[in-house]
């Protein structure tokens, strides 16, 4: 009697996506189908347009997915995914509500598709609404075939509450994502009209919500207002804490523009002398990658998957310590031998990155692992 491995036919995926992530599902969903998948996509419907999920081939069926959603929300969300992922042989589902809801319609389906995880941590949270995450996080980990974790913490912890297998899987993001724009006149032209002729360029990119940190940003500002020449910091996101923010850059004077929504974040990199990014809690933050590849130094707080993500060719700082951010800064600024080196280690770092085709193959590897069963003659 030999074992061998017999593929159960085409190979059926369907991809469920919750709140967050389209892009990275979008990319995803068009490597399978250009590897010869059979990819329908359950997400938004906002997704469809906004991720041109229509030019990648799949098939998206409109499924709400919210944050907390409500009984009769889920209900329905559950009902539409059971129909969708009837005869797949893989269901991967990307976020923790997401995943929740596939495993719910996957739910005592004897012999049913295996169902795949992408884990990236949500923001933290306490109080009751703490322990009761817990508990979906718990369950969502032992009901998944297997788990993707975009860092090493995250495989650890997924581990810890119970997951059958968990495996790293790095986040790639599609080359669109991380364009670089060279320097030259025009980036002269964006430090013009931010203001940044005569001093250095501070950036920072990310939505205006309180995990972002930039209420710390501005108190590390206030020191920098005292460097000559003084330098520019420029934020570009929108957010809730917008206003709070804006309240506060008036009444203290503070060397801090809030540019809102920007789609020329290549462009602004391309000016900017450095990138700054002070969260109190990131997953897999894109301005990382893209400050890197385009070889703009970076200071960072050491959370989530940044240490791992940045190496030694970015300056950490902790989370919640506005002096060591405002140190860190002023220290890279007075020294341009050593934004030179960073600029440099930072594309090397950036160049041992997954590509979007080395993420589509670990996928498609665990699928066909997933999807071939043993036959004996």
């Amino acid at each position: 009697m030999t074992s061998t491995l017999t593929p159960r036919g085409p190979l059926r995926a369907v991809q469920v996506l919750g709140a967050n992530g389209a892009g990275h599902v979008s990319s995803l969903s068009g490597g399978l189908v250009a590897r010869g998948v059979d990819v329908t996509v359950c997400g938004p419907s906002s997704a469809a347009q906004s991720h041109g999920f229509q030019r990648t081939g799949v098939r998206f069926t409109a499924v709400e997915i919210p944050e907390r959603p409500a009984p009769r929300d889920e209900a329905m969300a559950v009902a539409a995914l059971r129909a969708a992922c009837h005869g797949a042989d893989v269901v991967h589902a990307h976020g923790l509500h997401a995943a929740m809801l596939a495993s719910l319609a996957l739910a005592g389906g004897a012999g049913g598709p295996a169902l795949v995880v992408t884990w990236h941590a949500g923001l933290p949270v306490r109080g009751t609404r703490a322990g009761l995450l817990r508990l979906l996080e718990r369950r969502v980990a032992r009901a998944a075939t297997v788990v993707l974790g975009a860092w090493s913490g995250i495989v650890d912890e997924v581990r810890g509450l119970g997951a059958r297998d968990a495996r790293l899987a790095p986040v790639s993001f599609p080359p669109e994502r991380a364009r670089v724009r060279p320097a030259g006149p025009q980036a002269d032209k964006t430090r013009a009209g931010l203001g940044a002729l005569d001093g250095p360029l501070i950036l920072s990119v990310g939505r205006l919500e309180p995990h972002k940190g930039h209420d710390l940003l501005l108190d590390a500002a206030r020191e920098w207002g005292g460097l000559r020449p003084r330098p520019t910091v420029v934020v570009a996101g929108e957010g809730a804490d917008r206003a709070a923010l804006q309240g506060r850059v008036d009444a203290e004077d503070l060397p801090v523009r809030l540019l809102g929504h920007r789609d020329d974040v290549p462009e602004l990199l391309a000016a900017a002398d450095l990138v700054v990014l002070p969260s109190r809690f990131e997953s897999y933050p894109l301005i990382v990658h893209e400050a890197m590849r385009a070889g703009v130094p970076l200071v960072a707080t050491a959370v989530g998957a940044v240490p791992e993500l940045v190496g030694d060719a970015a300056v950490l700082v902790p989370k919640d310590d506005p002096e060591a951010l405002a140190q860190a800064v002023s220290c890279l600024l007075a020294d341009p031998a050593l934004r030179a080196r960073l600029s440099a280690e930072g594309r090397v770092q950036a160049a041992t990155w997954p590509t979007q085709d080395d993420t589509i193959a670990q996928i498609l590897s665990v699928y066909d692992e997933l999807t071939h069963a043993p036959a004996r003659s």
